[in-house]
């Protein structure tokens, strides 16, 4: 992430070109996928869901990653220094914020192909719409790289926790 970040850090490249040449157009729908009240259904739902199903651990961590995800991607924004017009742009926080809070779904839940499959469209499509709108495509590929990371060490810790207590993750 934090290669591909200076790699891109003085402008955008022929990719985010292609992307924004669709800049205005009606791809700014997909901005729902990233939408911070989209995104907070979905938190709200995965909180709930590892609350009711007592997965102490995993709720705290659907609580905490989210909030580490949008301190870090500011940090990385300005240690980074790419900007789109005024504002620091690498890595996307909508998209980091949108990949995690799926990841915590995933993990919340549990592992289903459908529950994966949906979620990986829906950060495709969030990206797209970052890519065509506030963020270079390169930025909504940072994010990505961001979010999964955080949600892959979320995962390391819920199973760190049940292989001491004795109980296996959900799949």
């Amino acid at each position: 992430m934090a290669v591909l970040g200076w790699a891109v850090r003085d402008g955008p490249t022929p990719v985010d070109d292609w992307f924004q040449a669709a800049h205005g157009s009606a791809l700014r729908w997909l901005l729902f996928f990233t939408d911070y009240r989209t995104v907070a259904v979905l938190l709200l739902a995965a909180l709930g869901c590892a609350l009711y199903r007592q997965k102490w651990w995993t709720a705290a961590l659907v609580f905490v990653t989210p909030v580490v995800a949008v301190w870090l991607s500011r940090v990385l924004k300005h240690a980074i220094g790419r900007h789109k017009g005024d504002a620091v742009a690498y890595p996307s926080g909508h998209t980091t914020l949108a990949v995690v809070v799926l990841g915590m779904v995933i993990l919340a839940v549990g592992a289903r192909f459908w529950l994966l499959l949906a979620s990986g469209v829906w950060a495709v499509l969030g990206m797209l719409g970052q890519a065509v709108t506030y963020h270079y495509f390169t930025d909504t590929v940072g994010g990505l790289l961001l979010g999964t990371s955080l949600v892959c060490l979320a995962a390391v810790v819920i199973a760190s926790v049940a292989k001491c207590d004795g109980s296996a993750p959900s799949r």
